[in-house]
């Protein structure tokens, strides 16, 4: 019997072939669309994630600013008494990381852990002329500044390699430069919070695609920042470390925090605004796209609501002869499954072709010389299977209502 309930199926799926061919249509341009949304969507998050690690590290440990000791009689004294503190000043404190080695060998240990980068960060002004701009210096070790960040990959004018070999040299953003109007080969002087003031040979550029590095930032050879900020060659403001799996940082700053006594921060957490926005971004994508194969079940449901309408001597005839309610269930419910199956494979298809198409067109944003697409197979799966039981619950309906034709009303007519 289930083998006459398919053939039965096919016929109805082959006697009017255009009704079949747009109920599948309509499968596959939802489940497209679905492909094509979420896959451009993933790609921007991608970029974004990308453009953040050209200068964020997974985890980030630096000495952050104390809170306010203005008044140090109430961390001491308990209740609630009268303390008056006249022109209160903030307790200077300690800058930077104090013997950052042990710190370094610990962290080398970690089998998370696949990579350290000490660092000598600073706020300076940039000035050339009567031009000054407020920005941030960042002493590094060249080579391993560039395994972490790539930055070399991002240079527009000048080699990364030359800052290990000039000390006096310094890399600059490109809009930063054309801010100062300096060109290779120009100096620069910087001038320090506490008055130290030194020039500087440029000798590259780069441009990461975020504005906000590429007018602020320089680079220089971190034994050259330490002694601009007159400190010892152990000094160091930041300690970037990068792990092997970027989303599993949680875990293992939970297990480093308590070890490090200095800030040990994800780059979750200094990427909240940049992360918020991709979450909303995936969720527009997801609402447009079931919206759109809804209507392609709204479709599906009409049709096979016409179909049992002109068929309904048929079902009664079935059900005469000894077909039961659950068998007429199955023909109509196995028409909907395949519309379903193939329109879905054919929505997986068209949208890749698709998203591959759009993505050779000519496009300039931020990094990127095209609209970035990235495709992961959840996406692809979760399309299929939305599109799926959609399909199938646009079909039960009228199946449902097929099955509980009276035969003998009918035939009566």
């Amino acid at each position: 019997m289930a083998s006459v309930n398919y053939k039965i199926a096919f016929v109805h799926l082959t006697f009017k072939i255009k009704q079949t061919m747009i109920a599948m249509l309509g499968v596959v341009f939802g489940i497209s669309m679905y492909v094509f949304m979420n896959s451009f969507m993933s790609g921007i998050n991608d970029l974004q994630v990308t453009l953040a690690f050209s200068n964020t590290a997974h985890i980030r440990i630096y000495n952050d600013i104390p809170p306010d000791h203005t008044n140090l009689i109430q961390t001491v004294v308990k209740g609630n008494p009268v303390i008056r503190v006249h022109n209160g000043r903030v307790i200077k404190y300690t800058e930077g990381i104090k013997s950052p080695a042990p710190i370094i060998k610990w962290l080398t240990g970690q089998d998370e852990v696949t990579g350290i980068e000490p660092q000598v960060n600073s706020n300076v002004f940039f000035r050339n002329g009567g031009n000054k701009v407020n920005g941030k210096l960042s002493g590094i070790d060249v080579e391993n500044e560039n395994k972490f960040f790539k930055i070399a990959d991002f240079m527009v004018s000048g080699r990364w390699n030359d800052l290990k070999f000039q000390p006096e040299g310094i890399i600059m953003g490109s809009i930063l430069a054309k801010s100062l109007s300096i060109n290779i080969g120009n100096n620069v002087n910087l001038l320090t919070n506490d008055g130290v003031s030194k020039n500087y040979k440029l000798i590259g550029t780069f441009q990461t695609g975020e504005t906000a590095i590429d007018n602020s930032k320089a680079y220089v050879n971190i034994n050259s920042s330490r002694q601009l900020l007159g400190k010892n060659q152990d000094y160091v403001t930041d300690i970037q470390v990068n792990i092997k799996n970027y989303r599993q940082t949680w875990p293992i700053i939970g297990r480093l925090a308590p070890v490090i006594p200095y800030k040990v921060e994800s780059w979750e957490t200094a990427n909240e605004g940049m992360l918020s926005a991709s979450k909303l971004r995936d969720i527009i994508a997801m609402a447009v796209s079931l919206t759109i194969l809804m209507v392609a079940g709204f479709g599906i449901f009409n049709i096979m609501n016409m179909t049992i309408n002109e068929k309904v001597r048929e079902i009664a005839i079935l059900k005469a002869i000894g077909f039961s309610g659950g068998d007429v269930t199955v023909i109509f419910l196995f028409q909907a499954l395949v519309i379903g199956f193939i329109g879905g494979i054919l929505g997986l298809l068209f949208g890749y072709v698709v998203c591959l198409l759009i993505g050779l067109i000519p496009f300039k944003i931020e990094a990127e010389n095209h609209l970035p697409f990235a495709y992961h197979f959840a996406d692809f799966y979760m399309a299929f299977c939305f599109g799926l039981l959609i399909t199938l619950f646009a079909g039960y309906l009228p199946a449902r209502k097929a099955a509980r034709i009276d035969p003998v009303t009918i035939i009566r007519g």
